[in-house]
């Protein structure tokens, strides 16, 4: 099936469910007024006129009935939100085949970096860029690997091939990617940044994981609680015991209470956050992958003691939905009684010991398979494309051969062209007339190597290259904040490359009108300068 027929029908067919959905929940939104009025009604009634304990009964019945329903209509929004999200994802890939991704809001500006080898000749970045095209993370973290993939090409074989691998693997995947996909797209405030989760869960309390405290801190509000019961009970019990009690508890609660409201308001903030991540986890790691790559990353979710990260992550979230009750009208009382505080504050230092610093292994895990996710787009929509074949031969080290190669950001009138560099013939020099398309086509060499080295397909028929540390010099600037004028930004780029040149690495470098930014003679001096 055709990318866009698939996405067109899976539209179709999300819509159909979420229409069904919405009436189904318009008739529970009904049912449950009605349940409610008739219920009181009726209670109200037999309470009244007939006897109170089956008007009691009938209230009661109400209230579960009312409960139940207001439950499952709460879970049907919920479920008439993933199914928009889906099919919104299923539209947005419509529009990536139909060349219409120049509208998606999330260009990846903020990557731009002016002074880096090649993302700014490249059009990794910004409007009309590579990112804009291909970007399904929905996490920063996801962005920032995303970013990180395209800019920092691998030098390591066997790594380009193993992501091949599951980029292939994840692109048959394409529902399991968009259930992937939703979870985190129905994140509120899915923008908020995780560092400082992060910074939260390295920090230890070791304070509050003390075993005397532990025991302390349960054992004591049991105590207090019994002698009021029985202070209650029992007139002869004084009632100045529970009142020490309660009293000492209230210092407890006094001493260090705004760093233990500081710490604990930490964590709440990312409750949403965490609970979004808790079905992401699960669902990357239950899912049964075969490429090594993805495996390999299925292994790192777990903890010291084996456990899933997924319950981790789900028994913080427990335990922040705790620190919620803290905005509870009657949350002084149960805090003075309950040592509420001290219980979450000791909960989250457990937690933290087990499993905190590894937080942060998990969600960059995470983010490196949206990051291959991303990618898996290409892989998915353009199944005609060519899979590079990564060389590491001798005779083919400095070795780049192409045929078919376009620009993979043209969808229209897209040109393409046969390619070769050899170790005998390393320099090609492009020539033809103005506007004819020759940056066109050496930015469709740089950025298909660029897909390549990450372990996208590339817009090619068969693509076969070495390993380059990739330097251009096509689009220099000014930069009015530093002096800097265009001419003089072009010296430092050829001359950054040239010192590039003279190490040992291995280079591919992509000239565009060198020194266009003074006459032919200088320019030609500039250019064969030793």
């Amino acid at each position: 099936m055709h990318p866009a027929t698939a996405y067109a029908h899976r539209s179709k067919s999300f819509a159909r469910i979420q229409a069904k959905r919405a009436r189904l929940a318009e008739r529970l939104g009904n049912a449950r007024l009605s349940v409610f009025t008739l219920g009181l009604l009726a209670s109200f009634s037999l309470y009244r006129f007939a006897t109170p304990l089956v008007g009691l009964a009938t209230g009661l019945l109400t209230l579960l009935i009312f409960g139940s329903l207001v439950l499952r209509h709460r879970r049907l929004l919920q479920h008439l939100r993933y199914l928009e999200t889906l099919r919104s994802i299923n539209e947005r890939g419509a529009a990536r085949v139909g060349g219409r991704w120049t509208e998606f809001a999330d260009s990846g500006s903020d990557f731009r970096d002016d002074d880096h080898p090649y993302a700014s000749d490249l059009d990794l970045f910004g409007t009309g860029s590579l990112f804009q095209w291909i970007n399904s993370t929905t996490t920063p973290l996801g962005r920032e690997q995303l970013a990180r993939m395209l800019k920092a090409t691998v030098t390591e074989r066997a790594e380009t091939l193993e992501r091949q691998e599951a980029v292939t693997e994840l692109a048959r995947k394409l529902a399991w990617r968009q259930r992937f996909e939703a979870e985190g797209l129905l994140v509120p405030q899915r923008d908020l940044s995780t560092d400082p989760l992060l910074q939260w869960a390295r920090r230890s309390n070791e304070a509050y994981s003390h075993p005397f405290l532990r025991v302390g801190i349960r054992a004591l509000p049991g105590v207090t609680l019994l002698s009021l019961v029985l202070s209650a009970m029992l007139p002869a019990l004084p009632w100045q015991l529970p009142a020490l009690l309660v009293g000492f508890q209230t210092l407890l609660l006094i001493v260090g209470g705004k760093d233990r409201a500081r710490e604990l308001n930490a964590v709440y903030q990312h409750k949403a956050i965490l609970q979004a991540y808790v079905r992401t986890l699960k669902a990357f790691e239950n899912q049964k992958l075969e490429s090594a790559w993805l495996r390999e990353r299925q292994a790192r979710m777990h903890d010291a003691s084996g456990r899933p990260a997924y319950l981790q992550v789900a028994r913080l979230t427990k335990i922040v939905e705790r620190i919620g009750n803290r905005e509870n009208a009657l949350f002084v009382a149960l805090n003075i009684l309950l040592l509420w505080d001290y219980q979450c504050m000791s909960a989250l230092s457990r937690w933290k010991n087990e499993s905190g610093r590894r937080l942060k292994s998990w969600l960059e895990t995470l983010a490196e398979v949206e990051a291959l996710s991303s990618l898996a787009n290409i892989r998915f929509e353009h199944p005609d494309w060519a899979l590079p074949q990564i060389t590491e031969s001798q005779g083919e080290l400095n070795a780049l051969s192409a045929r078919g190669l376009g620009h993979p950001l043209i969808s229209k009138d897209r040109i393409c062209n046969d390619f070769a560099l050899t170790a005998t013939a390393p320099m090609a020099l492009i020539t033809g007339s103005n506007m004819a398309g020759k940056s066109t086509f050496l930015r469709s060499v740089g950025i298909n190597l660029v897909l390549a080295y990450a372990g996208a397909p590339v817009c090619a028929e068969s693509f076969r290259c070495s390993h380059f540390e990739i330097w251009t010099s096509m689009r220099t600037t000014d930069s009015l904040e530093h002096g800097v004028s265009s001419f003089y930004a072009e010296v430092l780029r050829v001359k950054r490359i040239v010192d590039a040149a003279k190490s040992e690495r291995r280079i591919l470098c992509l000239l565009d009108e060198v020194f266009k930014g003074t006459n032919s003679h200088d320019r030609h001096r500039g250019f064969l300068a030793p």
